[in-house]
């Protein structure tokens, strides 16, 4: 109990910190596309990609190899190989970091006019390239925090980095607005660098203060391997993620080619893009911030769990995070199913941003429970079937992509993104069970929640209207709506012990300090 109650308790604090973040930053996104435009933030959207792909040659799968270095060092009793070991990692990152920048730096004019289609977008990536070695090392030092489960750093760092970023971008965007889309996507970018640097210079101070305090060098000299375990578990890793972030960059850079060739313009390729990739999507994945704030946590809980040669536990954590996972997701999807046309003016109002709420929503709990599952096999140390399961699910999407959207345009692309979730979750999952021999309650994860959040819905949209309450497109009527469908919809999973009494129990113990023993 001590062990789910410290996760629970890290968890809440993480989840706190990410949701606080994503508020912040999905209204900071409604105010860039507003200010700057759906063209502008489709542009900034396909040099993402680029970037995407930049970042990961840039991390090459240090974090993972930092957490699970540490968690073994720590279980075993060998403290004194925690400081060479992050020694090694940190000049695994910054080497990695600098050559990913180099490289972006160089090839930006090649990347920009040849690959792009597009001569604005080559400014901008030289100026990525700057975050690439502060992302690196902060990235290695979030793993640290992570194995020695003190996340309320990380949650500190993530804050401030995030209110730099915000209120750099919103003045260097003040400063350029007037010189057009090319200087909009440069001051989106400056305004990250400067959050960057000021973040990774803070994860330092704390990781060093935190290093002396709880882990010291020792006088005597160590004979440490973790160097080698480090490549062991990075290298694997990143290799794959260098192949399925490259595809992933290639779908990008194809899907508005695409929309051009079924007879979309430029200008109106880009706001389709945008309109998805930037406005959508963050939707979609804004209540996403509880299920990937336990995820990251579940790698350093199963892998103890792994050298303790714990399986009923791993079992146990397996069965919960995935009945947890179902029941949140699939209210998060119905909510966003039932009020997608009202948030979406709301937050855009004149864009297409609802329909394609709508139209994704459905997909929440596939995604939601696959990125648990990653994370779950990541623990259990079964992260390259999940790289190999991402790979081939990446080069499918390529395929699909390069046939079907200059057919179909964009639905051919949502077609694509329905078509690879559901491939990537099934194979995942399916590997997790033969490996954990975890057992399936389809009834009460599924079945149950779906029922209830269809009724939580139906009786909140069509009774109120009746009493004189219809919902309006303005955030107080939306919040008041969606809080009355979650406690309907929590109402109901008790009604029919989707929540059962142990379920009940184990909450309930998660908030009692005294019940550790």
């Amino acid at each position: 109990m001590k062990q789910a109650k410290r996760l629970f308790w890290n968890a809440l604090l993480l989840t706190s910190a990410t949701l606080l973040m994503r508020t912040v930053g999905v209204c900071f996104q409604v105010y860039v596309s507003n200010r700057v435009g759906a063209e502008a933030i489709g542009l900034y959207s396909l040099m993402s990609g680029v970037y995407g792909f930049a970042l990961t040659l840039a991390t090459s799968g240090i974090n993972l190899g930092v957490t699970r270095i540490v968690v073994d060092a720590i279980g075993e009793g060998r403290h004194e190989a925690i400081s060479p070991a992050m020694k090694k990692a940190l000049a695994y990152a910054l080497f990695f970091g600098c050559f990913s920048a180099i490289l972006l730096a160089i090839g930006a004019p090649v990347i920009g006019t040849r690959w792009l289609h597009d001569a604005r977008t080559v400014t901008s990536l030289r100026l990525f390239a700057i975050t690439l070695p502060l992302i690196a090392i902060s990235s290695a030092l979030n793993g640290y925090f992570v194995a020695v489960r003190r996340v309320y750093k990380n949650a500190a760092v993530q804050v401030c980095e995030q209110a730099i970023k915000i209120g750099c971008t919103m003045h260097l965007l003040t400063l350029l607005i007037d010189g057009g889309i090319e200087a909009a996507c440069s001051a989106l970018v400056l305004g990250g660098t400067l959050a960057e640097t000021l973040s990774c210079i803070l994860s330092a101070i704390l990781y060093f203060r935190d290093r002396k305090r709880n882990f010291p060098r020792m006088d005597k000299p160590t004979v440490s391997h973790e160097g080698r375990k480090l490549l062991g578990i990075s290298l694997p890793v990143a290799f794959t993620a260098y192949m399925r972030s490259g595809l992933i960059t290639l779908e990008h850079i194809l899907i508005p080619r695409g929309l051009r060739s079924s007879g979309a313009s430029h200008s109106a390729s880009l706001i389709a893009y945008g309109s998805i990739q930037s406005m959508a999507l963050p939707v979609i994945l804004y209540p996403a911030a509880l299920i990937s704030s336990f995820s990251g946590l579940l790698v350093p809980e199963l892998a103890e769990c792994k050298v303790q040669g714990s399986q009923k536990r791993i079992r146990y954590m397996i069965g919960r995070v995935w009945s947890l996972s179902m029941l949140f997701s699939i209210g998060a999807a119905g909510i966003l199913v039932c009020f997608s046309h009202e948030i979406g003016n709301a937050l855009y109002p004149g864009t297409e941003t609802g329909n394609y709420i709508r139209i994704l929503a459905p997909l929440i709990p596939i995604m939601y429970v696959d990125t648990a599952t990653d994370a779950m096999m990541k623990g259990l140390g079964e992260q390259v079937f999940s790289m190999n399961v991402n790979l081939v699910d990446a080069l499918i999407s390529v395929v699909l992509v390069w046939f079907l959207v200059p057919k179909y345009g964009i639905w051919g692309y949502i077609f694509t993104v329905y078509f690879s979730e559901c491939f990537n979750t099934v194979l995942s999952i399916t590997h997790l069970l033969s490996v954990s021999k975890t057992p399936v309650r389809l009834f009460k994860w599924i079945y149950k929640p779906l029922a209830c959040i269809v009724a939580a819905t139906c009786a909140v949209r069509f009774s109120l209207p009746a009493i004189g309450l219809e919902i309006q497109n303005d955030a107080l009527s939306i919040i008041f709506h969606c809080l009355l469908v979650i406690l309907v919809y929590l109402l109901l999973l008790l009604l029919t012990r989707s929540i059962e009494r142990e379920d009940r129990q184990w909450i309930t113990s998660l908030f009692c300090r005294d019940a550790d023993h």
